[in-house]
C-alpha cells in the first residue's frame, strides 16, 4: 500500500512535474489508511534519499487582503519562467474546503498559462485554524521542493499564517500596499519574525510608495535588521521592481542557513501532524509543546517527517 507514495517520491526527485496533481491529493488524504503512504512519499524526498536537501526555493508570501499578492504573483510567475525556473503555487484559503469562498475566486486572477507544465497552482485548505498552515500544505511544499524550482506558499496575513509560513518558508515575504501601515503594525505587534523582504505594493503611487520604503526602513533599522529587503513594485505599465524583487528573493537565499530553516520546519511539521492527529490530551503525553521541541532538537538531524512522528507516538506512549 505504500508503494504508489514512495513512486510519486521517486518521481518527483528525478524531477518529473506531472505528478504533482497526484501528490496534492495524497497529502490533502487525512485518512488513517492513507498516512503509511504520505509518509513513503517524505521518505523518498527526505534528505536522506536526495543525498542533501531538496534543491526548489520555498518562498512564502503573506500579507493582508487587497495588498496586490496576486497581481504581484503573476508578475512573480512571468519573471521566473523567463529565468526558466518551474514554478509551483500552493495558495492557502482559509476558508472552508466545502464551501470555497472568495479566496478561490482570487486564484483565478493570478495570469498564468493554464497549458505551460512548468507551473502548478492548488488552492489549499487551512484547516481549523484561521490563517493557519494545514500540515497537508507543509508535506506538500517539503514534496514539491524536490522539483519544482521555485514553490511558493501564497497566505492571506491574518490570524496565525505569519508565524506559521516563517516555519515552512526558506524565504518570506511580506506584501503590504502604501499607507496602510500593515507591515509597520506586524513589525511593532512581533506576530512573526522579521521579514526576510518586505514587498511595496503599487510604487506608481509616488510619494505615497516613497514614504512608505522608508518608513519601512527606519523600522527595521530600530529593529537591528539591517539585511531585510525593502522592494517597492509596480503592476502599471510598464511594470517595475519585478527584477529587483527577484534579486532580492535570489540574495535571501544565497546567504544560506537553508539547511537549518529546513531542519527546523521538519521538526515543526512533525510536531503539527502529531497535535493534529492526538490533540491536547497527546501533548499532555509528552509533558507539553516544550518538552517535545527538546526532545525534536536531540534527535538525529537526518530523520525525516514520518520518522520523528513515530518517535513523538512512542514517547507519548511510554508517559502515557
Amino acid at each position: 500500500m505504500t508503494r504508489d507514495g514512495a513512486d510519486l517520491g521517486a518521481r518527483l526527485r528525478g524531477g518529473d512535474l506531472t505528478v504533482a496533481p497526484a501528490v496534492l491529493n495524497l497529502v490533502e488524504n487525512r485518512t488513517p489508511a492513507a498516512q503509511p503512504r504520505i509518509a513513503a512519499l517524505l521518505a523518498e524526498v527526505a534528505p536522506a534519499a536526495l543525498g542533501g536537501e531538496a534543491p526548489g526555493h520555498v518562498i512564502g508570501l503573506t500579507g493582508p487582503p487587497g495588498a496586490g499578492k496576486s497581481t504581484l504573483l503573476s508578475q512573480l510567475l512571468a519573471g521566473w519562467r523567463a529565468r526558466d525556473r518551474s514554478v509551483a503555487v500552493l495558495a492557502v484559503d482559509p476558508s472552508s474546503k466545502r464551501s470555497g469562498g472568495a479566496l478561490l475566486g482570487d486564484r483565478a486572477r493570478i495570469d498564468f498559462d493554464p497549458g505551460d507544465r512548468a507551473v502548478f497552482i492548488r488552492s489549499m485548505a487551512a484547516g481549523d485554524r484561521l490563517g493557519g498552515l494545514a500540515p497537508a500544505t507543509r508535506a506538500a511544499a517539503h514534496a514539491l521542493a524536490a522539483a519544482f524550482d521555485v514553490v511558493v506558499i501564497e497566505t492571506v496575513g491574518v490570524g496565525q499564517s505569519e508565524t506559521e509560513v516563517a516555519d515552512v518558508a526558506d524565504t518570506v515575504a511580506v506584501v503590504v500596499q502604501p499607507g496602510s501601515g500593515d507591515a509597520l503594525q506586524f513589525l511593532k505587534s512581533g506576530i512573526m519574525e522579521i521579514p526576510d523582504v518586505l514587498v511595496v505594493t503599487k510604487a506608481d503611487l509616488g510619494q505615497l510608495a516613497v514614504r512608505a520604503r522608508r518608513d519601512l526602513h527606519a523600522a527595521l533599522r530600530s529593529l537591528g535588521a539591517r539585511e531585510t529587503a525593502v522592494v517597492a513594485v509596480s503592476a502599471v505599465p510598464p511594470a517595475a521592481g519585478v527584477e529587483e524583487l527577484l534579486d532580492a528573493l535570489d540574495a535571501h537565499r544565497a546567504r544560506g542557513g537553508v539547511a537549518a530553516r529546513r531542519l527546523r520546519a521538519r521538526r515543526l511539521h512533525a510536531l503539527a501532524d502529531f497535535a493534529e492527529e492526538h490533540g491536547s490530551r497527546g501533548m499532555r503525553a509528552l509533558g507539553g509543546r516544550r518538552a517535545a521541541e527538546r526532545w525534536l532538537a536531540e534527535q538525529d538531524p537526518g530523520l525525516d517527517v514520518a520518522a520523528l512522528g513515530r518517535g513523538l507516538a512512542a514517547r507519548a506512549g511510554e508517559g502515557g
